[in-house]
């Protein structure tokens, strides 16, 4: 049976590399993904809103988002949101939808995406380090036998190692994506 601290830093860590790879779909490889837009802020009956909230968001081709407004009275709210979040997108209004075509992607662009991608891996790789430092403090606070506070310590550091791991192929792979053209 895993040790409660060992069990807690796990799905620490676990969060940790699914807050990273969250943040990876973000950023886009010049293929049209819904997670580009879908945290967007919009003014939606007074309040600001995540786009997903407001409306319907899919990809009908790989360089083409569609938004589809629940109410078409939010269109031009909608694109105002999307203008202001400076993503790099120029929203179309096309009807009772919201086309966004992606522009093509230069190689300096690519490039910027790749630093970004490695600054957020590296974020996601401190807040491991950071839980790994915190359940190491909690064992020691807890004052355990000592060949067990070695063996949970131990447990810990292999913790780690797997979700930085896992982090960095996640940016071996996001990289690659970026750099294709």
């Amino acid at each position: 049976m895993a040790h409660p601290i060992l069990s807690d830093a796990q799905a620490k860590m676990k969060k940790a590399v699914d807050y990273t790879l969250h943040e990876f779909s973000a950023i886009h490889t010049g293929k049209a993904s819904p997670a580009m837009v879908e945290g967007v802020m919009v003014e939606a009956y007074g309040s600001m809103t995540p786009l997903k909230q407001c409306a319907a968001i899919s990809t009908p081709d790989a360089r083409l988002i569609q938004i589809q407004p629940w109410d078409a009275t939010l269109t031009k709210f909608i694109i105002k949101g999307i203008q202001e979040a400076n993503l790099g997108l120029n929203p179309v209004p096309d009807g009772k939808v919201i086309r966004i075509p992606l522009p093509e992607m230069s190689r300096e662009r690519r490039q910027e995406f790749v630093k970004t991608a490695h600054r957020l891996a590296e974020e996601g790789r401190v807040h491991v380090r950071n839980v790994r430092r915190d359940a190491i403090e909690t064992s020691k606070k807890a004052k355990l036998p000592e060949d067990e506070s070695k063996r949970l310590e131990k447990d810990i550091q292999t913790a780690t190692d797997a979700a930085i791991k896992s982090i960095g192929e996640h940016l071996a792979h996001k990289e690659k994506d970026l750099l294709t053209v």
